[in-house]
């Protein structure tokens, strides 16, 4: 899902980037998703030399050139040139940043947010504040 909403706002931000419908979106984004998770690795175990050599900045060519791939797999997601998925790949990279910020704990594991029907009881002293609202 942040996924999707970052690609959307890469889209809304750069002209050079646009989807046709929801579903497009949303295929766009799930298929950026996989090629996270399983070509992104192999690609910068490949191109560490050039990752290291370029003390990282190679690792946005990477993410840019996935962005790139999209299209001639998802009909009705578009970028135009490779400018606009290079920043395209660093908006959505922000996105999904900020995104997950919100939803993931101090563990660093997602926590879905719900509301809790009942109280729990807590182990240990309960400090009241008197009538004067002090504790």
């Amino acid at each position: 899902m942040a996924t999707t909403i970052a690609v959307m706002v890469a889209a809304s931000i750069l002209s050079g980037i646009r989807y046709d419908t929801l579903g497009a979106l949303i295929g766009a984004a799930l298929l950026l998703g996989i090629f996270n998770a399983f070509v992104r690795p192999i690609l910068l175990i490949l191109s560490a030399p050039l990752i290291l050599l370029t003390l990282g900045f190679f690792i946005l060519i990477v993410n840019g050139l996935m962005l790139l791939l999209v299209p001639s797999i998802v009909n009705g997601f578009h970028v135009d040139s490779f400018g606009s998925a290079f920043w395209g790949a660093i908006i959505i990279g922000i996105v999904s940043w900020l995104l997950s910020a919100f939803f993931r704990g101090s563990d660093g594991r997602v926590h879905v947010l719900t509301h809790h029907t009942q109280v729990r009881r807590v182990r240990g002293r309960v400090i009241e504040p008197d009538e004067g609202g002090r504790q």
